[in-house]
């Protein structure tokens, strides 16, 4: 673990910027950002245009280690380059940036109110590959759709079993147990969440940490006790559909918790922008979510 990274996600002041949409959620944030999917006939093609989109965002003046602590990349996006370098080298070495790995391979069919992961074939081989690239931790994620106790469990606990996987070769794993924020039970279950997490916790290696990405919740500093919990490095919020406007307001009422935002930290952000519009988009961007992860 290379200790320069650990201090700054310990101690450092900013965000982490998510730019790990996979397959599934490509074609959306392409289409966000100006591109429809008619623009291209094929995965691989897709898969070329938004990785300019995430190097045009890299290698942007604003995207820089002075506001943003880490930054999650998608699998293809290690394996490419920006400017020359491996997209996660890039990250820590030109920008100061500690570089996560996206893990999971997407979500099986809603069960118990939840969804749990997919098997994540060969975890032990990205994992292998992602310290080669300088790779500081890792995030998977599960979604909670309903308050049912037996759900909330089950995919605490496999993200746990997979954490430890993960923790015994030396990175950090962001765990994600999204809750829905379209659910009519969103508060119950953000409550039976924190307990299980809790419990979960209490239960990793006193010389471990885990790091923490929840939804944004319903009641004002709910993610305290975890903040603070010795098992957790950080905790940060993911936006899950809000408005940035509305991520950022809701974040401050969650003392210790920073952003981790993806769709909040493109939004605004067009193909079709001069340098100096895109710039001017992204650097205020940046700077509302920066302020927001301050609280």
């Amino acid at each position: 673990m290379n200790d320069q990274q650990l201090q700054k996600m310990r101690s450092g002041h900013g965000f982490i910027a998510a730019l790990d949409q996979s397959g599934g959620s490509t074609p959306k944030a392409l289409r966000l950002y100006g591109i429809p999917e008619a623009a291209y006939a094929d995965e691989s093609q897709m898969f070329d245009l938004v990785h300019a989109m995430r190097t045009r965002i890299m290698r942007s003046r604003a995207f820089s280690g002075d506001r943003i602590l880490g930054a999650i990349l998608f699998e293809q996006t290690m394996d490419r380059t920006v400017e020359g370098n491996g997209s996660a080298e890039y990250l820590w070495q030109e920008k100061g940036i500690v570089p996560f790995l996206k893990v999971d391979t997407g979500l099986e069919s809603p069960n118990h109110g939840t969804q749990l992961m997919k098997p994540i074939p060969d975890l032990d081989v990205l994992l292998a590959r992602a310290l080669d690239h300088g790779v500081f931790g890792t995030k998977m994620r599960s979604v909670v759709h309903l308050a049912d106790r037996v759900g909330i469990d089950s995919v605490v606990r496999q993200q746990f079993d997979v954490a430890q996987r993960i923790l015994a070769v030396g990175l950090v794993p962001i765990i994600e147990p999204e809750v829905d924020i379209a659910s009519d039970q969103k508060e119950a279950a953000e409550d039976l969440l924190k307990h299980s997490l809790l419990h979960a916790l209490d239960e990793v290696p006193p010389d471990r940490q885990v790091m923490l990405k929840l939804t944004l919740p319903e009641q004002d500093g709910l993610h305290t006790e975890l903040v603070r919990h010795p098992r957790v490095l950080r905790v940060v919020a993911l936006s899950g559909g809000y408005s940035r406007a509305e991520a950022d307001e809701r974040l401050t009422r969650q003392p210790g918790v920073v952003a981790s935002f993806s769709r909040a930290l493109t939004e605004g952000l067009d193909v079709a922008q001069t340098n100096d519009q895109f710039e001017a988009t992204l650097d205020a961007t940046i700077a509302s979510i920066y302020r927001a992860s301050l609280t």
